[in-house]
């Protein structure tokens, strides 16, 4: 069988937390320490109701998810994007809906659209992530 055809029909329903620890170690590996992230006055003055966790610690839970998830390892990121909708804020517990869009055979690509949903089931972000697949 083609690596390309475990694809066919793939859908996918990941759970994430944003915990301490998780906050804590974006915050170190990415130094931001814009005050909307980690005053919590300064966020509450700007409308939410505490810190804003990092948008991109959702890029890092889609990363989890095509190295990690995916019916083979064998696979590497062409392109990403993502739309953010709602803030996430600490504690949150996330549900990540991912599916398979596209399949180009031709040049073993596959392209997925992705949702988060907070625990709240409000849409959080959305995006697309377009792969690679390697055949050997």
């Amino acid at each position: 069988m083609n690596k390309i055809e475990l694809f066919n029909n793939f859908e996918k329903e990941l759970k994430f937390s944003v915990t301490i620890e998780v906050y804590n170690t974006f915050q170190l590996c990415s130094g931001d320490k814009n005050y909307l992230h980690t005053d919590e006055e300064f966020a509450k003055a700007k409308g939410f109701r505490e810190r804003v966790m990092y948008g991109n610690i959702l890029n890092t839970f889609l990363s989890y998810s095509i190295g990690m998830a995916l019916p083979t390892p064998d696979v590497m990121i062409q392109t990403q994007d993502i739309q953010y909708k709602r803030p996430v804020f600490l504690n949150d517990e996330l549900t990540m809906n991912i599916k398979v869009d596209e399949i180009h055979k031709s040049v073993n690509v596959v392209q997925f659209v992705y949702k988060f949903f907070n625990q709240e089931n409000k849409v959080v972000a959305k995006g697309h992530v377009q792969i690679g697949v390697f055949e050997s």
